[in-house]
């Protein structure tokens, strides 16, 4: 083998295995999801959950069949077939209160993959990383809630979990 055509595989080789290096993107959670703070110091999440668009075939006759007297039939029916998109669930930002990320240490996403794993939302290894399974165990868990239907850990979810304080309402509740 000619010396510049090993030098050639060789690098193309080596990209191909660093581009295996960068991390996909996750489609579980939307390019513009975005966590802010308010001035109390309170983060909130913003996401985009998008709409839901389900296709719709039907058959629609367009001239009806032909029957003698006697139940022969003289022309069968004519049938168009119509395609059609229908929107089920719009489109929608919401905004929700989350836990700030500098709280997401690894402690604390290893505590959440535990109740995660407690709860049947989560299996395998506890790694501390808010990694892809953590992330769809916890849209899961807030979709069957009626929270929200994100990935983004939202607090109410934090507090069921018993991961930050509750408010000073809920406690006075339970009393």
């Amino acid at each position: 083998m000619h010396a510049n055509t090993t030098l050639t595989m060789f690098a193309i080789l080596a990209g191909l295995a660093l581009a295996g290096c960068q991390p996909a993107p996750d489609p579980e959670i939307a390019e513009d999801a975005v966590i802010g703070t308010d001035g109390q110091g309170r983060c909130f999440g913003r996401d985009t959950t998008p709409a839901r668009i389900e296709t719709v075939t039907e058959q629609i006759i367009v001239q009806p069949a032909v029957v003698s007297t006697d139940g022969t039939v003289q022309s069968p029916a004519a049938f168009r077939t119509v395609t059609r998109q229908r929107i089920t669930r719009e489109r929608r930002e919401v905004e929700f209160e989350t836990v700030c990320p500098q709280d997401l240490t690894p402690q604390f996403i290893a505590s959440l993959q535990r109740a995660l794993i407690t709860r049947g939302y989560l299996r395998g290894q506890i790694s501390g990383v808010m990694d892809t399974r953590t992330r769809n165990a916890v849209r899961a868990y807030q979709r069957q809630r009626g929270n929200h239907d994100t990935a983004i850990l939202d607090i109410i979810t934090a507090r069921d979990f018993g991961l930050v304080e509750l408010t000073t309402e809920q406690l006075d509740a339970d009393a």
